[in-house]
This record gives structure tokens, C-alpha cells and sequence, in this order.
């Protein structure tokens, strides 16, 4: 009875430790799997503080009439200020300030790719900012230049004041579509926002670097 007793009790002590060492392992196993959990959600939040980080930055352009505007009998003394805020990937809010317009018209208003402002007609900026290689259009337009703003609408005091989303730009330094260094122009007529390469919209009245706010 002894020796069965004895062969019993160490069968049970023999399936104690293995039990006990399959739990061990389960538990080892455990932190692995919330490091693992938390290397994840570390990731996400890397990610989403990194685009917030992009969100907010802000840029302006301040417009000055071109130098050959200045002869014109309108349109030949327009100022104002373009401020361009980050609101989401490659989408940004902008206001417009413009003065110096002829009453109740419209004036095409773009960004080009240069921010060369020597030209006294504005023509060292080049053309349209335009990344993509598309053909000109408007903002609802299927395919359009980045640049492609459409048009500003003066009040009948030659004013502009307005607030518009804008897709396709970006101050995101890695964007395709970073705006900052470039030029935004106003041009002295409407945008008929299907011509290429501007639209017939006429002189180049007036212009800015778009530079990041300090």
C-alpha cells in the first residue's frame, strides 16, 4: 500500500508542475502580448500627433500691385492679404483681403509656381502651380491646376472679403502640393475657368509670396 501510495502521490506532484509550467508559459506570454498591443497603439498615436502637427500651420501672402499695372485706368492699385491655414491633409482654409478692385467684378485668382516677383508685369512667376500636369478648370472642376483658385468678386467698393476650403494644397513641407514660396496673382479679368493655360483672365494686376507665418 505504501509503494501505491507513494506512486500516486508523485503521479499527482508530476501533473502539478506540468500544469503549473503551462501556466508559467501563459503568463510569460502575456506581457509579449501587451507589448505588442502597446507598440500598436503607440504607432497610431505617432501617426495621428504627426498629422495634428501638420493641422494649424498657417501662411500668407500679401499682395502688391504688379508694376505694370500701375498705368492701368482700373485695377491699378490693388493690395491685400491671403492667409492660407492647414485644415486637414492637402485641404486648407483661405481668406481673402483684397482692395483696390473695380466695383462688382471678377477676377481670376490663382497660384503659380514660381515666387519670382521681378517682372514688373509679374510674368517671372510662370504659370499656374500645377503638379499634377492637369488642364486648366475651376475649383469644382474634375480635373484643374492645383493652382486653380477660380475666381474673387469685388464688392461695389472694389472689395474682397471671403473664407474659402480649398483641396489640393497643402503646407505640409512634403506635399507634392506645398504652396509656401510660390505666388498667389490676381489677374485683371474673369476666370472662365476653362481655357487653357489661364483662363483669359487677362493681366497679372497684382501678387505675393505665400511665406510661412512667423
Amino acid at each position: 500500500m505504501n509503494r501505491i501510495t507513494v506512486l500516486v502521490v508523485t503521479s499527482l506532484v508530476g501533473a502539478m508542475l506540468v500544469g503549473c509550467e503551462g501556466m508559467g508559459k501563459k503568463k510569460e506570454s502575456q506581457p509579449s502580448d501587451e507589448q505588442a498591443m502597446k507598440d500598436k497603439m503607440m504607432h497610431r498615436s505617432d501617426k495621428a500627433m504627426s498629422e495634428a502637427g501638420a493641422m494649424g500651420k498657417t501662411a500668407m501672402a500679401t499682395l502688391k500691385p504688379s508694376g505694370a499695372a500701375t498705368t492701368q485706368p482700373a485695377n491699378n492699385n490693388v493690395t491685400g492679404t491671403v492667409t492660407f491655414t492647414q485644415a486637414a491633409p492637402d485641404t486648407l482654409k483661405v481668406m481673402i483681403a483684397i482692395t483696390g478692385l473695380a466695383p462688382n467684378s471678377k477676377h481670376g485668382f490663382h497660384i503659380h509656381e514660381k515666387g519670382d516677383m521681378s517682372d514688373p508685369a509679374l510674368m517671372s512667376v510662370g504659370g499656374h502651380f500645377n503638379p499634377a500636369g492637369h488642364k486648366h478648370g475651376g475649383p469644382d472642376s474634375p480635373m484643374a491646376h492645383a493652382g486653380d483658385l477660380g475666381n474673387v468678386t469685388a464688392d461695389s467698393n472694389g472689395a474682397v472679403h471671403e473664407e474659402r476650403t480649398v483641396k489640393g494644397i497643402s503646407l505640409d513641407e512634403g506635399s507634392p502640393n506645398y504652396i509656401v514660396g510660390r505666388a498667389v496673382i490676381v489677374h485683371g479679368k474673369e476666370d472662365d475657368m476653362k481655357t487653357d493655360p489661364a483662363g483669359n483672365a487677362g493681366p497679372r494686376v497684382a501678387g505675393g509670396v505665400v511665406e510661412m507665418a512667423k
